[in-house]
């Protein structure tokens, strides 16, 4: 589980990304850029990671993050199959997207979740089967896609995986 309290928990900037996910508060934000809160807390001061639309990024440019490698050697994870759990907050009016994968160490990514567009200004809860068989370890990647408003971001927080895995 990381709530992005304290750090990102092994949760690493992964080496296909233009720009970067930024731990970040609500408090030190400018009003109109990301949500008012963090998830975990409900509070100013919570942290969550962001990427947010600007002159820095062109629209199209992507910010990844990739997890820590989980493994499939577990019996459990091979019967339960293993879920992420997550919230999200995408808002404004020329958002981009946000594409989660699954990535076999083979470096074969599978889309699990696809969103494009303004989802409402406030967290959304998600919950992906993390799929495949076999012993083969593997990665969850979150992709942000740059928009075209200064104002416009996606926030990510409380990324949970099952215990099966």
């Amino acid at each position: 589980h990381c709530n992005f309290e304290f750090d990102l928990c092994g949760w690493k900037k992964d080496e296909n990304g233009d720009f970067d996910w930024n731990l970040r508060t609500s408090s030190t934000t400018k009003m109109g850029t990301g949500p008012a809160t963090d998830h975990t807390l409900q509070e100013p001061s919570g942290h969550y990671i962001f990427i947010k639309s600007s002159f820095l990024q062109l629209p199209g440019q992507k910010a990844r993050i990739s997890s820590p490698v989980l493994s499939r050697r577990n019996k459990n994870c091979k019967v339960c199959g293993g879920v992420i759990l997550f919230y999200y907050h995408m808002y404004g009016a020329h958002i981009g997207s946000l594409i989660v994968y699954q990535r076999t160490m083979a470096k074969h990514e599978n889309i699990l979740l696809n969103l494009t567009g303004n989802q409402g200004n406030f967290w959304q809860r998600r919950a992906l089967i993390l799929a495949g068989d076999g012993d083969e370890d593997f990665q969850v990647v979150f992709e942000g896609i740059a928009g075209k408003g200064p104002k416009d971001g996606i926030a990510l927080d409380d990324l949970t995986f099952s215990r099966e895995c």
